[in-house]
């Protein structure tokens, strides 16, 4: 009866530390990525999938860090009281690291940013046959957003704030407003196609250069671990290969020597 008990007793045991070594290859970490719907950002495809090149970027160098990656959608003028508050780890979604809001504030000291990793512009969005003379003009533009800040620059016009940029091109088409400003990845993934052929970008209209990058709450350990995988990514071709899918190639960065502290 003893060594019944004492085998299987050893089973338990031996049960037990084969549990324990199992978990030691695994990780219970997750991190909470924020974001809008942004194509070819961060969106739905077909299959009601959440996609998108900052979708596929971030699963990539999450993975690579041991977290599991949970997205949660926000909103965009909500992004800073996200992050501070820890309902997020960070924003990648299409965010403008080299840029001020509407406060003056440049956003970089209100949140640590990893390495510029796309070019952006603002861009003014009208339907086709219109002015380019906006003033007089009603305009809109995301709420907190780089489009925001720039529309509101524009001498003569009244500007009127909106939950999304998708919501922006909305209010344009159905005529609700005569222009949108918003991030030229976006403008070029809707306008002249399906829903929105009748709208055009105004070429003549469009901002400076503009970087994109993650942001982080300030102090925040994600960040230099999170430029180290973006530089082995850029190394072997993954974003490059990214930026090819998702058709931003043009504006991808993937060299990012001149940003090292």
């Amino acid at each position: 009866m003893k060594k019944t008990v004492s085998f299987f007793l050893a089973l338990a045991l031996v049960a037990a530390a084969l549990a324990l070594f199992a978990s030691c290859g695994k990780t219970d970490k997750a991190v909470t990525v924020g974001y809008t719907i942004y194509e070819p950002m961060n969106y739905f495809d077909e299959n009601n999938k959440l996609v998108g090149f900052d979708t596929e970027l971030a699963e990539k160098v999450f993975g690579a860090l041991g977290y599991q990656v949970v997205f949660k959608e926000i909103k965009w003028e909500n992004k800073y009281t996200d992050l501070a508050s820890g309902n997020i780890d960070c924003v990648w979604n299409g965010f403008t690291a080299n840029s001020a809001d509407d406060d003056g504030v440049q956003r970089s000291e209100k949140v640590d940013f990893s390495y510029y990793y796309m070019e952006n512009r603002q861009v003014v969005v009208v339907k086709n046959g219109a002015s380019e003379d906006l003033k007089g003009k009603v305009g809109c533009a995301e709420a907190g957003s780089a489009g925001e800040t720039f529309a509101a620059e524009i001498e003569g016009a009244t500007i009127k704030s909106v939950t999304k940029q998708t919501d922006a091109l909305l209010e344009v088409n159905t005529g609700s407003a005569d222009f949108a400003v918003l991030d030229a990845q976006l403008a070029k993934s809707y306008c002249g196609k399906g829903d929105y052929a009748s709208l055009k970008i105004a070429e003549s209209l469009s901002g400076d250069v503009e970087y994109y990058a993650i942001g982080f709450k300030k102090g925040s350990d994600l960040t230099a671990k999170v430029n180290g995988e973006l530089e082995k990514l850029a190394a072997d071709g993954t974003i490059k290969a990214l930026g090819e899918k998702y058709g931003v190639e043009n504006t991808v960065i993937t060299d990012f020597a001149d940003q090292k502290k």
